[in-house]
């Protein structure tokens, strides 16, 4: 091909399709070739394209967009961008399954699961295997089952581990820091049992079928270990760190649905607006680099993330040690600055920054309109919450706390009994009091029912 330095217009003239037996390459007057001529147009071709893949989109919409993110799964981007698109479809896209899952992104009855190849630490041997032992055996019917039933040579305990992290075994068992834990025992079990199988020493109900074998599988094996699950936000974390996505759920999702952010935007508005337009965004701070001026102060690159997309943040010297405190990885922030435009790319300028921490203290609490005037009626009883600064950090905890609290309100008219949190349990400790829209009818059955989802509350007098 041939690069074109200049045009110009000469005047208007006819032009038309050239159709040749073959492909041709046609020589310039000035001696260069031009090359990959073609016997038919463009447009035309272009145009059955896009009739496939719309009609493909319309009639097939859950393939369709498992193809299309498995040809773009190197995106993360991309693969981004298409399963915000899967969620405007009404087709959810889940983790992998251990049962389910192929090697790519498999169209399932109802929506799209991850493919093993998906999930860091698990190489192509492994998952070719544990689609082998399937596809021979069946579904997994538990985690000893499976154990029992592969080669721990071609999946080896830091792939299994990963596989449970990434969720791929909660169709199994879906307390993963449980499974983990539990391995510790299985595998020792399971090579033991797979050593006597090939020395010959199988059991007497070993000989009897395959689902006797299930059966002395499960009876043999050693017991499971008691313990709590991961924290929603530590599951999240290591999703993302494995499958390069929060899949089952986002750190930002029940901020965006508390109605606390009706006047923040998304990243992915940001290149809409104007350079130096003001804005409000919740996002995730995902990487952090601090930088030393020539003169010495201190300021950062930050890149940032939320439901849409990510976006790189910049925080000058005249803003860092306003928002410094703020700035951890993976923490939630609410940035407000202005949309700069820099060689096509859109970032942003950080001029404030809030832990969403404080954002969904000012939710949870009495709102300022409330603070103005005075309380509908006098409270005889006071609920008291303690809460740890890890609880008041999580998202879904406190999306939990004022599920309840709106649970047990009652009768509004008959709601007198008010209610605080008491935050930490150092001379820093903080004191929140809950708006008289969170008051309670019942004292005894709220503490009952705030035990019961494991918070620490007591009664007081309203006057403590």
């Amino acid at each position: 091909m041939v690069k074109i330095v200049s045009r110009q217009k000469v005047s208007e003239e006819k032009v038309y399709d050239i159709g040749v037996v073959k492909d041709h390459n046609f020589v310039l007057a000035n001696g260069l070739v031009a090359s990959n001529c073609f016997n038919k147009s463009h447009s035309t071709a272009y145009g059955y394209v896009t009739y496939q893949t719309a009609y493909l989109k319309a009639n097939y919409p859950v393939e369709y967009m498992a193809a299309l993110l498995t040809e773009n799964s190197g995106n993360t981007d991309k693969v981004r961008a298409y399963i915000e698109s899967c969620k405007h479809l009404g087709i959810e896209v889940v983790p992998p399954d251990i049962n389910r899952s192929g090697v790519d992104f498999t169209p399932v009855e109802d929506g799209i699961v991850f493919g093993l190849s998906a999930i860091k630490n698990v190489g192509d041997g492994a998952i070719a295997h544990l689609l082998s032992v399937r596809e021979e055996g069946g579904p997994f019917q538990s985690l000893p089952d499976l154990c029992d039933r592969i080669s721990l040579q071609t999946v080896n305990s830091r792939a299994l581990e990963s596989l449970i992290k990434s969720g791929a075994f909660d169709s199994l068992n879906s307390n993963r820091k449980q499974s983990i834990q539990y391995l510790e025992k299985l595998i020792p079990w399971a090579q033991k049992r797979a050593k006597d199988r090939a020395v010959g020493q199988t059991s007497l109900f070993d000989i009897l079928g395959d689902s006797t074998v299930t059966a002395s599988t499960q009876e043999a094996a050693p017991e499971v270990p008691k313990t709590d699950d991961f924290h929603q936000k530590d599951k999240l974390q290591f999703e993302k760190e494995l499958l390069g996505f929060y899949v089952s759920d986002h750190p930002l999702k029940s901020l965006s649905e508390s109605g606390v952010l009706e006047d923040a935007v998304t990243l992915s508005q940001l290149p809409e607006k104007r350079p130096k337009t003001a804005i409000k965004t919740a996002v995730m701070l995902i990487n952090i680099k601090p930088h030393l001026t020539k003169k010495g102060d201190r300021m950062a690159f930050l890149l940032l993330e939320d439901l849409t997309g990510q976006m790189e943040a910049v925080v000058f010297p005249s803003s860092y040690e306003d928002v410094k405190d703020c700035l951890q990885e993976n923490a939630i922030a609410i940035v407000e600055g202005k949309v700069e435009k820099r060689d096509d790319q859109t970032q942003i300028i950080v001029d404030a920054m809030h832990s969403a921490d404080e954002l969904v203290q000012r939710a949870i609490a009495r709102p300022k309109s409330d603070q103005n005037s005075s309380p509908k009626i006098t409270t005889s009883r006071l609920i008291r919450l303690h809460l740890t600064p890890e609880e008041i950090a999580e998202v879904e905890t406190l999306k939990r706390l004022k599920d309840i609290l709106q649970e047990c309100r009652g009768n509004p008219e008959s709601a007198t009994v008010s209610v605080e949190a008491i935050v930490g349990d150092t001379p820093e400790k903080r004191r929140v009091r809950f708006g008289s829209q969170y008051w309670v009818e019942d004292n005894t059955a709220i503490v009952d029912r705030l035990k019961t989802a494991h918070f620490k509350a007591d009664i007081l007098p309203a006057s403590s």
